[in-house]
Formats: structure tokens, C-alpha cells, sequence
């Protein structure tokens, strides 16, 4: 019998931010799809997620780096690639900021705009140049919806992921035919601590949520099992997409 076309055994992945949130969510997708795990970010990992890959038998590391900074991404990045043969890349972490446009202070402008987008091409460029080449690997960025839409008070977010959708296509016209495939996952609502303040407003909550015609917000595991996807090679031939993860909120 074949393999499963979703299976990831032997294969090492890079997950930013991939102990909290939708970067916990994914790295655990990826363990119980069998790859090895490396993480990159501030946070230390949280002592159930360990567990959790050595319950099966799979291994998983942090690597710390502040994303704001060039030089500690490019010394992380050699560090990992040092140890690993890196197949596949996930940059999941971002950040955020709300102001009113008129009032958006530069440097939170800034400080978004580098880790959303900057670091997403870095990490990118570092990770990517011995996948090509190899003639093979899988990177997925996390754009979303407001790839898209422009969202209201979050300026900046709204275009750092815009850049990421135009850069994960960018990236497809330039790799694909390199062997890399390159594709993003546009997360809809999500119960995650980045949207707290939307969490924790009734209002504002039931405005969105009467929208999402899947009847409920997203969980890190619906983002981390399309992540599974994109980085297997049942997703050969997808290249230089946008895929929205949403319950729906786009076709509404």
C-alpha cells in the first residue's frame, strides 16, 4: 500500500511563533502528520506541547529570535540550518497594533510592518535558497483576511498581510518551477489572543460573528490541518495561493 499523500515522516519543518495561538495549533498538526518540529520565536515552549511530541515519538526545538531584528533572524536561521535539512517553512508569527489611521503612530507602523512582512521575506529568502537548491520544499505564509479587506484600526496590519499575499505570489512565479512550492493560509476568525479585543467586545462580536455562515469562529487545529496540506505532497501542483481558512466569511 501507498503511502498517505498527506504524510510527513522524515521531513523537518520551521514554525515562527509555534508554541501559542495558531502557531501551536499548526506545530502540533505537523508532529501528528510526522515531521520534526523546530520553532522559532521569544516564547519558550510550553511543557504539554513538548510532551505532546515526544508521546509520538517526534522531536521538537526552540530557537529563540526577536523577528524585529535582521541579524537575529539570518544567526537563527544558520543555527537551525547548522543541525537540519529544513523542508518546509511556516511563517505564522505577526504582530499588531490599533489606531485610527489619522493617528497611527510610525514606529508601531514600523514595528508591524517588519515582523508581518520583512521578516516573512528573510526567513524566506534564507530558508528557501537550499530548497532551491535541492529542487524541493514547501513555505507557507500566514496572510489573512485582511489580504483581502481593510479592516478597520489596523492600518498596518491590514497592509503587511496584503504584502504577504502579493509576495507568496511573487515568490510562486520566481520558485515554482524550481521544485518550491509557495502558498499562504488566510486564517478568518479566530479564538486566539490576538483577538482578544474583539473577543471580549459583545458588540463587536456578534457583528462579526452573525457573518460566519459556518456558524462559529476558527480553532488553531483548522489552520494547522490546511498547514498539513500545503507542506505535503498532496498539494504538488497548488502554487502561489491564498487560501482562505474562514468558515465561509469571504463568500458571504
Amino acid at each position: 500500500m501507498s503511502a498517505s499523500p498527506f504524510e510527513l515522516t522524515g521531513r523537518t519543518a520551521v514554525v515562527t511563533g509555534g508554541g501559542r495561538g495558531l502557531g501551536r495549533g499548526i506545530s502540533e498538526a505537523l508532529l501528528g502528520a510526522g515531521a520534526d518540529v523546530v520553532v522559532l520565536g521569544r516564547s519558550e515552549l510550553p511543557e504539554s506541547l513538548t510532551a505532546y511530541a515526544e508521546q509520538l515519538g517526534r522531536s521538537i526545538a526552540h530557537v529563540p529570535v526577536d523577528l524585529s531584528d535582521a541579524g537575529a533572524i539570518d544567526a537563527a536561521a544558520h543555527r537551525v540550518l547548522a543541525d537540519h535539512q529544513v523542508d518546509i517553512l511556516v511563517n505564522n508569527a505577526g504582530t499588531q497594533e490599533r489606531h485610527p489611521a489619522a493617528d497611527f503612530p510610525l514606529q508601531e507602523w514600523d514595528d508591524v510592518v517588519t515582523v508581518n512582512l520583512r521578516a516573512v521575506f528573510q526567513l524566506c529568502q534564507v530558508f528557501g535558497r537550499p530548497m532551491l537548491e535541492r529542487g524541493e520544499g514547501k513555505i507557507v505564509n500566514l496572510a489573512s483576511l485582511l489580504s483581502f479587506q481593510g479592516g478597520l484600526n489596523v492600518i498596518a496590519y491590514a497592509a503587511s498581510k496584503g504584502g504577504v499575499a502579493q509576495l507568496t505570489k511573487a515568490l510562486c512565479n520566481e520558485w515554482a518551477g524550481r521544485g518550491v512550492n509557495v502558498n499562504a493560509i488566510a486564517p478568518g476568525y479566530m479564538e486566539t489572543d490576538m483577538n482578544a479585543a474583539l473577543l471580549d467586545d459583545p458588540v463587536r462580536l456578534g457583528q462579526l460573528s452573525v457573518r460566519i455562515p459556518a456558524g462559529r469562529w476558527g480553532t488553531p487545529a483548522d489552520i494547522g490541518d490546511v498547514a498539513v496540506f500545503l507542506a505535503s505532497p498532496a498539494a504538488a501542483y497548488v502554487h502561489g495561493q491564498v487560501l482562505c481558512v474562514d468558515g465561509g466569511w469571504m463568500a458571504r
